[in-house]
């Protein structure tokens, strides 16, 4: 019974289900149709908290702060401190004329801020004292850190003081640009090769130096959408990457000179091709860290430039997968055939050694490399021309994992879970640009929607979505409000036969009190 959770150890099982599910969605007629949701209520009459406020609007950003007890929350023209087991209890809150974009911690009495500041971006260091909050007043230049208006894309991650950046460098939204500045600053090259009109989704940082056999680097990987310079037709073909630099990169001596050595970047794919649906413009990325950077995974939401806008998909990537694409797959090259729709193909001629692109590893060293301004000239001439990997960065199961009609996810966050059966299970959490949240899980090799909930009164785009494995809770936001709920009410589940129906990890029924109870799980992140 893998798929079904049994009373606890010490009382009689519930009857298993003989039942049938009940099929495609009411009213659909189509192909794909996705799961239904098993359950289906309003946050309004569960166990949650909201918080709003009339100093509250554009909210941009949500950083759970586990170590403090503390939500902060940014937007426009402040910065607020909410108690992280009861978000409508504002503890301390800091006034600024900004949009605040960014909101990344240093240490418990530290954040970095970034915001907008009038179209001069700019970013300062908030101190924290108790329930007090000030700036120290840098004002140090934003440029290349955060974008010059709220409504463009971007991605950042801070890592032991560095700041690793993804948006536009210029006003006009015309020089996009991946940056690290702080220390050793290195950027893109400003040509369409490299970054050829980017929508940033998502940036993080994997540790692939933790107990590596050949003194591998750190990466950072970057998400976007772009328009592909592999094809030209009549309309811009859109495309989801995923990119990739080396944490300790210093750029070129002479070529790349405060470039990045390492920028590499590759399809990100996720498609049914026997449906001729593909999912070409990539929305959200969560990463599902383990204690083993090898087996985490990466989370994506997906939709299509054409065809049915209203499908979306969920796609899984392991880390082995992204490893081998960017150190041992081949590389694309432009091509000058005439008159051909193709524009780069792959590249058969002679590669450089060491492997352009690649990090500094004890290989290099060994060679006499110690840094990436000691590769030679044609090796950081070959990365600098081929950027772009011929092999895709396939899913796992080569497919979606979720496809679902008549939701536009936004946003997605990834428990992961021991069930009483003793099976793991990757809950997702999808918000959906209507104002419902799914919860859905894989059982068995097939897809359960377990619950939609309805977030908000009226009808609002989830633009943040955050979790905390610690307190077992969910932060969602709005433009204008901040909701927070449990990822699990076990309660709601009414009788023995509903509980095991849910297909809930997080439940269980238990025949001594004669409900569904929730079960205690370690967090989700340090498995």
């Amino acid at each position: 019974m893998a798929c079904s959770f049994p009373g606890l150890p010490d009382q009689p099982p519930c009857p298993r289900y003989r039942g049938r599910d009940p099929g495609p969605c009411p009213g659909y007629q189509g192909r794909v149709p996705g799961p239904c949701p098993r359950y289906q209520r309003r946050v309004q009459d569960g166990n949650k908290n909201t918080f709003m406020n009339e100093g509250l609007s554009n909210i941009s950003t949500l950083l759970v702060d586990e170590e403090t007890d503390t939500l902060f929350v940014g937007g426009r023209d402040a910065v607020f401190a909410l108690d992280l087991n009861n978000i409508s209890r504002e503890i301390s809150r800091i006034r600024c004329q900004n949009y605040i974009l960014f909101l990344h911690k240093i240490n418990d009495s530290n954040l970095y801020v970034c915001g907008t500041n009038a179209y001069h971006p700019t970013c300062d260091h908030m101190v924290i004292h108790g329930t007090n909050m000030s700036l120290q007043g840098r004002d140090e230049e934003g440029r290349g850190k955060c974008p010059f208006e709220p409504t463009l894309n971007y991605a950042s991650v801070f890592v032991d003081g560095e700041f690793y950046s993804a948006t536009s460098n210029n006003f006009l939204g015309t020089e996009p640009i991946i940056l690290r500045s702080m220390r050793n600053p290195v950027r893109t090259e400003f040509t369409a090769s490299w970054l050829n009109e980017p929508s940033f989704v998502n940036m993080e940082i994997v540790h692939e130096s933790e107990s590596s056999p050949n003194g591998d680097d750190d990466k950072i990987y970057v998400f976007f959408t772009e328009t592909a310079v592999e094809f030209e037709f009549y309309d811009k073909v859109l495309v989801s990457r995923i990119a990739r630099v080396c944490r300790g990169d210093l750029g070129g001596k002479r070529v790349l000179q405060r470039r990045w050595t390492s920028f590499l970047k590759s399809h990100l794919a996720c498609s049914l091709p026997e449906l001729n649906f593909h999912f070409n413009i990539i929305q959200d990325i969560f990463f599902l860290r383990r204690r083993r950077w090898q087996d985490s995974i990466f989370y994506g939401i997906f939709s299509q430039q054409w065809g049915r806008l209203d499908i979306s998909a969920v796609c899984a990537y392991s880390m082995k997968n992204i490893q081998e694409v960017f150190s041992k797959g081949s590389y694309k090259g432009p091509v000058t055939a005439e008159h051909s729709p193709v524009q780069w193909m792959v590249y058969r001629g002679e590669v450089p050694v060491p492997r352009p692109g690649a990090c500094i590893d004890d290989l290099a060293r060994t060679a006499g490399y110690n840094t990436s301004a000691d590769l030679p000239d044609k090796v950081l001439q070959f990365v600098r021309d081929h950027p772009l990997m011929d092999d895709p960065v396939s899913p796992i199961g080569n497919g979606p994992v979720l496809l679902k009609r008549g939701s536009n996810y936004t946003r997605i966050v990834v428990d992961r879970v021991t069930g009483l059966d003793k099976e793991t299970y990757d809950v997702m959490f999808l918000g959906t640009d209507d104002g419902y949240l799914h919860k859905a899980l894989s059982c068995d090799g097939e897809m359960f929607i377990v619950e939609e909930l309805q977030l908000f009164l009226s009808p609002e785009p989830v633009q943040s979505l955050q979790l905390s494995p610690k307190k077992g809770m969910l932060y969602v936001g709005s433009q204008s409000q901040v909701v927070q709920l449990p990822v699990a009410e076990c309660h709601r589940y009414k009788g023995c036969l509903d509980c095991i129906l849910a297909r809930d990890p997080y439940c269980a029924w238990a025949g001594a009190a004669q409900g569904c109870v929730p079960l205690a799980h370690p967090p989700a992140q340090t498995l």
